[in-house]
């Protein structure tokens, strides 16, 4: 069974070193999807905060399979009503 490697960066590399065994690619993307919702979840708020992150799924020979960006861009209306708020 082919291993995955899904690797963060956030303002840092987190590299996966032990990887995932799945059937497939389309396995890994599912699995994607999930740690990244995971991620989002623990984030504490810096996601909202204009802080890009990006995950990175490579194969064992480290071939960069598909990449999943983030970054949240709230509306100009949303960032006066801060600076109103504040």
């Amino acid at each position: 069974m082919p291993r995955y490697f899904f690797h963060l960066r956030d303002g840092k590399s987190l590299p996966d070193r032990a990887g995932t065994e799945l059937p497939d690619v389309g396995a890994a993307k599912l699995r994607a999807v999930r740690l990244a919702g995971e991620r989002l979840k623990e984030d504490d708020g810096a996601f909202w905060k204009g802080e890009e992150w990006q995950m990175e799924v490579v194969d064992c020979t480290g071939l960069v399979l598909f990449t999943l960006d983030f970054i949240a861009t709230e509306s100009p209306a949303m960032r006066a009503a801060q600076k109103v708020a504040d």
